[in-house]
């Protein structure tokens, strides 16, 4: 994983909650709506680098049940 992709995602993420909540600020509905969109691609495209680097381990393998 690079460090340039998980700024670039940090980045997305910044801008789209910017343009949300100057859709919110200025009743621009579509605005508002554009900027949730980038948020959570971001979001998404953070999680899956954060998967790659870590793998699919949820730290629970091999653990058996809790009782």
């Amino acid at each position: 994983m690079s460090v340039f992709e998980k700024a670039k995602a940090k980045i997305q993420e910044l801008f789209g909650r910017a343009e949300e909540v100057y859709g919110q600020a200025h009743g621009d509905q579509a605005a508002e709506v554009a900027g949730e969109a980038n948020r959570l691609e971001a979001e998404v495209e953070e999680e899956e680098l954060e998967r790659e680097e870590h793998g699919d381990d949820d730290g629970l393998a091999g653990q058996g049940a809790v009782r």
